[in-house]
């Protein structure tokens, strides 16, 4: 890796982008003097190994697209980016089309997919073609407001935004239940209250009283409605009308009628001068209630990465030039020495250099019990040191933090589009045309076939079927449940860095298992020291390390680990001989000691026979047994083993118990690999493969029809990880950039793995009643609304309840996607099915949480 000599000016901005077509050293030279030519690039550093190139740039003076067709010049190209946009004035599936359409029609553009929920568009494009600016500008052009999503020391901007929208609804909301409160008590109070009626008109007259109707009307139409009016007219002009196009053409047509009816009467045949000023004003004022509430539950959806980013330190106290200087966290360099008290968060990931400490790190591995540091182990920023202070040097900064890698996991998780999307998107493509000609159809049959008045009754009946239509509640149905689902995931240390790996994981019929690192410690451990008679365990213990101390076979390490563990004393070895294949032996202190195999002592002469049928019982519990001899007799028969984990054989009954084949996939031997899979109640074993066989076995399944999720550490198990239906890592929470897998469990505890399963299923039907809701309740009461019930039973639906039905419909979308918040894991005492409390039956309005 070569870099240009130049200085890093205050005023440049750093920039990463990919390149692809390098091969060689040669390659990245000539990358880096195409970039150092290009108009403001300062800087460049070019990682053959990364593919990617970071560059110095003057913003006012860099292009993008001038780099891309350098490089593509040169002979090599720009990788495709990805950019997130944060868009504004989204109210219903139908705005979430029509912006993918514009997104898409933008040449350049790979994919696009916008969530309703987030409010965000994410963007895979190729920067030769076109640029952020384009994007946002389609998106503009659609009628949106949106902009590049970016993360500042201050927060989330969008989220600022957010509750900027949240209190402007508040205060509509307040002004609009002012004005219409009156004209509420006018127009009902009358009708409930003949005597008030009469009264009014005696005092005041009745076109008084139509007068002071309309003017709080025309307040409440045109100053907080005027909202709809904004969004919904230009939609309308386009071809492409939207919620607030059916909300602005209800009320219009009420108020409309009721001016007409106020000040031109003799305009209207005779019986149908009514007005309907308290209809529009209270349409109006449900509908942004409705809102205000939705933009709240939105708001609790999103609490997960909410937490995520307020658990990152905001400055750090760090060593520079002998001086200790407190700086804010962006300003903190890899490398630099940092020091953490007790009780204080910590700021980014580095190594331990000095000091002891306990640690909770429960935000990145859902575990509640702190882990003790020391000199050399790694920390993780945004946890918690408890009780001595620590020195540590910064390894990962900025963006290159743990915790900013699990925001960015849980962020695109969230953003993404499950493949049961698909049908809501298709339905709600045509969804809102079909709404406002069904409004016309119903106008139309009232006005020729309805009973006296029929323009009144073909008027009401149209506004409810333009006010009852809810596109929202189907919009909503999925991407709230994958938000809070995701959400609570990341809370118990499991990160889905792709949202649809949540449908497929609901899906799966096959568990397949890595044995070492998953189900096992994945470093040897002395298990087993059973000595003979007239010997003590911890002076064969001291004379066994002392010899294994000089030997480089993985075992020795087990060994003097146990040695340490047990306090004794290592002396010097003289007189050191390993013989492959058979074991070591030395002097140690006068005293003749060998370890190894049966067939190493017993070529010695030494019998191994009272200890054999104890050698015996390890090598069936899959452990490794050696022998032990002391100036030419027997002294003990030890055991090495990689020992299972604590929590595995439950991981293992709990996938079970939620109706998964359990396999274990392994290169280890036959034998041990069937000792261990017995241990656990393990269904299938498949030993002595190599990592290419892994994939092999995955693929076979998947050719049985069988849904597999691999359990792996993701480093020789990537290649099986890909291949699955769901590929799922173990991390120990330090390394979690595992780009085969789907899904990370942070603790490194395979458990988890049973409760992400529960999870996904949770999730799952959690969008199934959601989607029943919405559509069931958009099938049943449009045609209500319309009037289908009026011949048999006399039943027609006012305009007002139906705007109180609609905001109702979104709301209880939102609630019941709220409930995914009290998912308890299988594995916490409640049993294996991983469900939520109350959950509602499906075809039932759910419950605010």
């Amino acid at each position: 890796m070569n870099q240009t000599n130049r200085q890093r000016p205050a005023d440049k901005h750093e920039l990463e982008i990919g390149v692809t077509g390098m091969s060689c050293a040669a390659c990245v030279s000539r990358v880096e003097k195409v970039l150092a030519r290009q108009p403001g690039v300062a800087g460049a550093t070019v990682n053959l190994a990364t593919e990617k190139a970071r560059l110095q740039v003057e913003p006012e003076h860099f292009r993008l697209r001038s780099v891309a067709r350098a490089l593509e010049q040169a002979g090599f190209g720009l990788a495709p980016r990805d950019v997130e946009l944060a868009i504004e004035g989204m109210n219903c599936a139908s705005c979430v089309g029509r912006i993918e359409q514009a997104l898409q029609a933008v040449d350049g553009v790979l994919s696009a997919s916008v969530n309703l929920a987030t409010e965000q568009a994410r963007i895979r494009y190729n920067p030769a073609l076109t640029d952020t600016d384009r994007l946002v500008q389609a998106v503009r052009d659609a009628g949106y407001p949106a902009r590049e999503r970016s993360r500042g020391p201050g927060g989330d901007s969008q989220e600022q935004e957010r509750e900027r929208e949240r209190v402007t609804l508040k205060r509509s909301v307040y002004l609009a239940g002012a004005l219409t409160l009156p004209i509420f008590i006018l127009e009902m109070g009358g009708h409930l209250v003949p005597p008030f009626h009469h009264w009014l008109v005696h005092t005041l007259g009745l076109q008084t009283l139509l007068l002071i109707q309309f003017l709080l009307a025309s307040a409440v139409q045109f100053g907080p409605g005027l909202r709809f009016y904004r969004k919904g007219v230009p939609a309308l002009l386009r071809g492409n009308p939207d919620m607030n196009s059916l909300v602005m053409l209800g009320t219009s047509a009420a108020y409309g009628y009721s001016v007409v009816a106020t000040f031109l009467p003799q305009v209207l045949p005779e019986g149908t001068v009514n007005v309907y000023y308290e209809p529009a004003a209270v349409i109006i004022t449900l509908v942004l209630l409705g809102r205000y509430i939705e933009a709240l539950s939105k708001g609790r959806t999103s609490e997960a990465i909410r937490r995520l980013m307020g658990l990152q330190a905001r400055t750090a106290r760090i060593e520079r030039d002998g001086h200790e200087t407190e700086v804010p966290v962006e300003e903190v360099r890899s490398g630099d020495r940092v020091l953490v008290r007790p009780g204080e968060r910590i700021p980014v990931d580095g190594v331990v250099l000095e000091g002891d400490s306990w640690v909770d790190e429960s935000m990145i591995s859902g575990e509640p019990l702190p882990v003790h540091k020391q000199s050399g182990d790694e920390l993780v920023g945004g946890t918690v040191n408890q009780r001595g202070s620590l020195r540590f040097q910064a390894t990962r900064v900025g963006s290159d933090t743990v915790l900013a890698q699990i925001v960015r996991m849980v962020e695109a998780a969230q953003g993404s589009k499950l493949p049961i999307q698909a049908l809501v998107d298709r339905v709600t493509a045509w969804f809102v045309p079909a709404v406002i000609l069904a409004a016309v159809i119903t106008f139309a049959v009232w006005l020729l076939a309805g009973p006296a008045p029929a323009l009144t009754f073909a008027l009401v009946n149209a506004v409810a079927v333009l006010i009852i239509a809810c596109p929202c509640a189907m919009g909503l149905a999925t991407p709230t449940s994958i938000m809070v689902g995701t959400g609570k995931g990341a809370e118990l240390g499991m990160l889905f860095r792709r949202g649809e790996s949540l449908q497929h994981l609901r899906s799966a019929t096959v568990a397949a298992l890595d044995k070492t690192g998953t189900l096992t410690r994945g470093q040897p451990e002395l298990t087993d020291l059973v000595p003979a008679p007239g010997f003590q365990r911890d002076r064969v213990l001291a004379l066994m390390a002392a010899v294994e101390a000089r030997s480089e076979h993985p075992v020795a390490d087990a060994i003097l680990a146990a040695a340490r563990e047990a306090g004794v004393q290592v002396e010097d070895v003289s007189e050191f001989v390993a013989d492959a294949g058979f074991g070591v032996r030395g002097r140690v202190n006068g005293t003749q000691v060998l370890v190894g195999a049966d067939r190493y002592l017993e070529r010695e002469g030494i019998a191994v026979t009272p200890l054999q049928p104890r050698a015996r019982e390890l090598a069936e519990l899959g452990r490794t047994p050696m022998y032990v001899a002391v100036d030419g007799r027997l002294a003990a028969v030890v055991a090495v083993a990689d020992p299972i984990k604590p929590g595995s054989r439950e991981a293992v009954g709990a996938l079970r118990a939620l109706g998964l084949k359990v396999l274990m996939v392994t290169g280890d031997n036959r034998s041990t690999a069937e000792a261990i899979g017995r241990q656990l109640g393990i269904d299938d074993v498949v030993a002595e493969v190599l990592p290419e066989g892994k994939v092999d076995v995955v693929r076979r399944l998947q050719d049985q029809g069988e849904q597999v999720v691999f359990v792996g550490d993701g480093i020789n198990d990537a290649p099986a990880l890909a291949q699955a239906d769901v590929g799922a890592a173990i991390g120990t929470g330090t390394d979690i950039a595992m780009e085969s897998a789907d899904l990370v469990l942070m603790s490194g505890d395979v458990r988890k793995m049973a409760d992400a399963v529960a999870l996904s299923r949770a999730t799952l039907r959690n969008i199934r009643q959601n989607l029943f809701w919405a559509f069931a309740y958009n099938s049943l009461l449009i045609p209500v609304a319309a009037g289908v019930l009026y011949p048999a039973a006399g039943i027609l639906l006012s305009p007002v309840l139906a705007a109180a039905a609609m905001g109702l419909s979104s709301v209880s979308v939102l609630s019941n996607a709220l409930r995914l918040r009290r998912f308890r894991p299988p594995l916490a005492g409640r049993g294996v099915t991983g469900d939520v409390d109350s959950a509602a039956p499906p075809g039932t309005a759910p419950t605010t949480a």
